[in-house]
């Protein structure tokens, strides 16, 4: 259930078309400590923040549809995904084009606690264009985006996501300040799972765990 007023439709798009060529196997399917897949964890942890949460994946990816559905993702499959995160996120806002913003999550991020997506939905609320967590001083996941960035994300192409539109009006970003080490932490390959600090590792993996 959205913690958010259903009169605001702030909609989640998890972008889990990527291959995990540098984790060597299938990542967003990958089990957790706990046992939950990845791009699950993701999921999971987003859902609450929002009306509705559309994954995106690259066609033949019937298996963590299934997942993703299961959790209570809508799925879409994005026919340009080889072309990079940029088709990815237009597909996804193509999809959601009734929603009054969009909070964009990464499926190989599911460290993030949850009052972190919650954070940046809630400068959203507040009137914010764009919005994104920041922990030691650097920007984080997710990011928000407002409706007036609709036709730009639409049309978005390439790898680089919303990263350029961000970079392009930081002087309109709202920073949302999280201590949260998730909103960092993607995982890219194998050995990124092995938090430095153990203790901090094993307490941090015990917050906002999914289910």
């Amino acid at each position: 259930m959205s913690i958010l007023p259903m009169s605001y439709s702030i909609v989640g798009i998890l972008l889990a078309a990527g291959t995990g060529s540098r984790f060597g196997g299938d990542k967003l399917s990958h089990r957790l400590p706990d046992g939950t897949p990845m791009a699950v964890a993701s999921a999971a942890r987003l859902l609450p923040v929002c009306v509705r949460v559309v994954a995106v994946l690259r066609p033949g990816r019937d298996d963590l549809a299934a997942a993703l559905t299961a959790a209570g993702c809508e799925i879409v499959f994005c026919q340009e995904a080889e072309g990079g995160m940029g088709h990815s996120l237009a597909a996804g806002v193509c999809a959601t084009a009734d929603a009054a913003s969009w909070i964009i999550a990464l499926a190989d991020m599911p460290f993030i606690a949850t009052s972190s997506h919650a954070a940046v939905a809630a400068a959203l609320q507040a009137g914010a264009s764009l919005a994104a967590t920041q922990c030691q001083g650097r920007r984080g996941h997710p990011v928000g985006f407002a409706r007036t960035w609709q036709a730009q994300l639409a049309t978005l192409t390439g790898d680089q996501g919303g990263k350029t539109l961000l970079e392009q009006h930081r002087l309109t970003l709202t920073l949302c300040p999280v201590d949260d080490p998730g909103v960092l932490w993607d995982i890219d390959h194998p050995q990124d799972l092995i938090y430095e600090d153990r203790t901090a590792r094993s307490t941090y993996l015990g917050r906002d765990t999914p289910g």
